[in-house]
């Protein structure tokens, strides 16, 4: 597929800024005494959905709007980021939005959707179940379903990424955590556009293998999901699409277990002072892991999201 541009991510950010300014990205001094090189930290948990997928909503809706296409209603499925953004964007421009979730969902997440006007639908036991029940509804309604990786979500996400290269350009390697494969194709299209020579690392939990096998077997292989913290990068099957993208630019990938990924979100509140939820923290929970390699280098790390429900958080810290 086509990556967004620069100037498509110029014309991105436009529309992103009319909702909320550039998130922050801080060296820590903390994190990078503890990690033994210095770390950066793009600050994606300060949206206002506490998370990057808003970016991807807005400019999705956005061309919609544009090309006369706004529909009635619209349906997707998420674990809970994706189903803020799309809540958020239907909502500002006035199309109603039904949202499916497996049964089990974050409590807090799920309370975020319907406050921004979300119906809220639980179905299935897995997002891929989930996203298999939403085309179903979206198909007998007639109402449009807002897929989970497409060019108009990564012209939007894209612009994160674009902030963060320009902010330090003297960035070496960045670890992005892989869900559907929307923020490690933006960090991709970003890192193209701009010619940055930041070498990319995917990530994936342990316990949810699908983009790892896939991209070792050169196609879609199905993996079996057992994570309990990492419910952002939850993904039973690869999309193919975004396959294609992963694995023509990124540099390796890397596994980190739901053990690691709880003591990086315990890292990252000691010295930051952010909350992470699982995914969030799964890039410098993979930067910790090859922290020997990554001496003498600028790491970037992503905090792409902080809604975790505050029971887990606090067994996680009390652990």
């Amino acid at each position: 597929m086509n990556l967004p541009s620069l100037s498509d991510i110029e014309s991105a950010a436009q529309v992103v800024y009319r909702e909320f300014a550039a998130t922050p990205q801080y060296r820590w001094a903390t994190l990078s005494a503890r990690l033994g090189t210095e770390c950066w930290v793009k600050h994606e948990n300060h949206t206002p959905v506490g998370a990057f997928k808003i970016r991807g909503g807005l400019t999705y809706f956005d061309q919609l709007m544009q090309r006369g296409e706004l529909p009635g209603e619209a349906i997707s499925a998420t674990r809970g980021n994706h189903g803020q953004s799309i809540g958020w964007a239907a909502r500002a421009h006035g199309v109603a939005c039904s949202i499916v979730v497996p049964h089990g969902n974050s409590l807090e997440k799920n309370a975020a959707m319907r406050a921004l006007g979300v119906k809220l639908i639980e179905h299935g036991a897995d997002f891929q179940e989930a996203r298999e029940h939403a085309v179903h509804l979206a198909t007998e309604r007639g109402a449009h379903m807002v897929p989970s990786f497409h060019i108009d979500l990564l012209s939007g996400v894209s612009t994160y990424w674009w902030e963060f290269f320009r902010a330090v350009p003297e960035l070496d390697v960045v670890y992005v955590p892989i869900g559907q494969g929307s923020g490690a194709c933006s960090a991709i299209a970003a890192k193209l556009a701009l010619g940055h020579p930041a070498r990319i690392v995917g990530v994936v939990s342990a316990h949810a293998t699908t983009y790892a096998d896939s991209i070792a077997a050169g196609r879609v292989l199905e993996a079996p999901v057992t994570t309990e913290l990492a419910d952002g990068m939850a993904c039973r099957v690869a999309d193919a699409a975004a396959l294609d993208v992963l694995m023509a630019h990124l540099d390796h990938v890397v596994q980190v277990s739901d053990t690691e990924v709880a003591q990086a979100m315990c890292a990252l509140f000691a010295d930051t002072h952010n909350v992470a939820e699982g995914a969030g923290a799964a890039s410098f929970a993979a930067a910790w892991q090859e922290r020997d390699r990554l001496k003498g280098l600028v790491v970037g790390t992503t905090l792409c999201g902080g809604n975790v429900d505050s029971a887990v958080f606090s067994k996680v810290l009390a652990n």
